[in-house]
């Protein structure tokens, strides 16, 4: 029993052994990355400002170029071409109205609204445009475009006015449609027709103004050409009849920037090709595209016209014809063009970096100078960064040769005008 005691107390003893650590996350190494990565490029910057500049310009255009909200729209996406005034867009999985822009796509189900003097011009993949006019509400009802298939675009009017075109399509079959209240009209590959849809008094009309289209309401059917109109009220029969054609605008030209000394004192020349049994025609200019402000008037029995009194900026312009019974033409489809003041100075900065074409739409790139207005084919380009450099999309064009004519102005009042010559295939 001793010797077991003694043996218990011979026993050595045994240290208490304690272990800490401590938990690092993915988190916090990647934040010390990050700060590492940071004054590593700080100091390159301080040792080669000028080539450390440059290559993180070159990451952030990438990045840029190849992020979803970009410009760039993929090739079976409509998108807008052509904003102006009140546009808004609710898409099918929203509830709430956006503002429209040109970064955004619309698919099947999206509603379009314009306000009064608001106009919003759709462009599918398949080339057709829907230029929707003021106080108008539209639903893109079709989108179907596959590689090497017929496709099929469409839009429902709700209420307002849509004018469409098509282009000459690449696979035979193509449809281009445009619904209102119980009708639907398909146009034919290059056609334009304008559509009017009015709830209130319950008429609804369709006039083609070229190519042909075809008319579907209930059991009648009814083919359409050139200068021919389709109406009906909500309960009626479909009428045809022929319209007195519009004149054909020649000059200025669409979207033609035109410079002047002193465009008050300075006339500005309107011209177009005479109708067989006009009488007379009226002019009209406005700086809206929907003539709510109309600020020259004329009525004249020739086919030109010289006009004073314009101050510098956007205008459009549009003739109607009237025959020596009083028949009335439709309004041609406006022109638009911009007054220019000549500036006294060309020192202004404006290069033309590249461009490219996305279908028959010209993407054009360069750099100009900080707080400059620049115009390219009478449209105001609105996408110019505070270092100059800018992005802008053309209206559909057809196929051909183009010049491209880019017009700047710079807060010195200096002036430069860059002609590109574009062909589209």
């Amino acid at each position: 029993m001793l010797n077991d005691k003694i043996a218990m107390a011979e026993k050595p003893k045994i240290n208490r052994v304690e272990v800490y650590w401590h938990t690092v996350t993915y988190k916090t190494v990647a934040i010390y990355l990050v700060i590492l990565f940071g004054f590593l490029m700080a100091a390159a910057y301080l040792v080669f400002p000028e080539q450390t500049s440059n290559v993180l310009q070159r990451v952030s255009d990438s990045v840029k170029k190849h992020s979803p909200g970009s410009g760039a729209v993929g090739g079976k996406q409509a998108r807008f071409v052509n904003l102006d005034g009140k546009v808004q867009v609710k898409k099918v999985s929203s509830v709430q109205w956006t503002t429209a822009d040109y970064r955004m796509t619309l698919d099947k189900g999206d509603l379009i609204q314009t306000g009064g003097e608001g106009v919003a011009r759709v462009q599918f993949a398949d080339g057709t445009t829907y230029t929707v006019k003021g106080d108008t509400l539209v639903t893109v009802e079709e989108n179907l475009v596959a590689a090497d298939q017929p496709t099929r675009v469409g839009v429902h009017i709700e209420s307002g006015a849509v004018d469409l075109s098509t282009p000459t399509w690449n696979v035979p079959g193509s449809t281009a449609d445009i619904s209102f209240e119980n009708a639907v009209a398909s146009l034919r590959e290059n056609s334009r027709a304008a559509v009017r849809s009015d709830p209130k008094t319950q008429k609804q009309e369709i006039t083609v103004a070229a190519g042909t289209a075809e008319v579907d309401r209930g059991t009648q059917r009814v083919e359409m050409g050139q200068w021919e109109k389709v109406s009906f009220p909500t309960n009626g029969e479909m009428t045809k009849t022929l319209v007195l054609a519009p004149p054909a605008l020649l000059e200025p030209l669409n979207l033609q920037p035109i410079i002047l000394v002193n465009p008050k004192r300075d006339p500005v020349h309107f011209a177009w090709k005479g109708a067989n049994t006009a009488k007379f025609y009226q002019l009209q200019v406005s700086t809206t595209t929907m003539f709510t402000q109309i600020v020259q008037e004329r009525k004249t029995t020739n086919t030109a016209i010289d006009v004073v009194g314009f101050d510098s900026g956007e205008y459009f312009w549009r003739v109607r014809a009237i025959d020596d019974k009083g028949a009335v033409s439709d309004l041609s489809d406006p022109y638009k063009f911009t007054l220019v003041v000549q500036g006294k100075e060309q020192d202004m900065v404006l290069e033309v970096d590249d461009t490219v074409l996305h279908g028959n739409v010209v993407e054009v790139s360069g750099r100009t100078e900080s707080g400059a207005a620049l115009i390219i084919n009478g449209q105001q380009v609105a996408d110019i960064r505070q270092d100059g450099h800018f992005h802008y999309f053309t209206e559909p064009m057809t196929s051909g040769n183009h010049t491209l004519v880019i017009m700047g102005q710079n807060r010195r009042g200096g002036t430069a005008i860059k002609r590109v010559d574009i062909l589209i295939p």
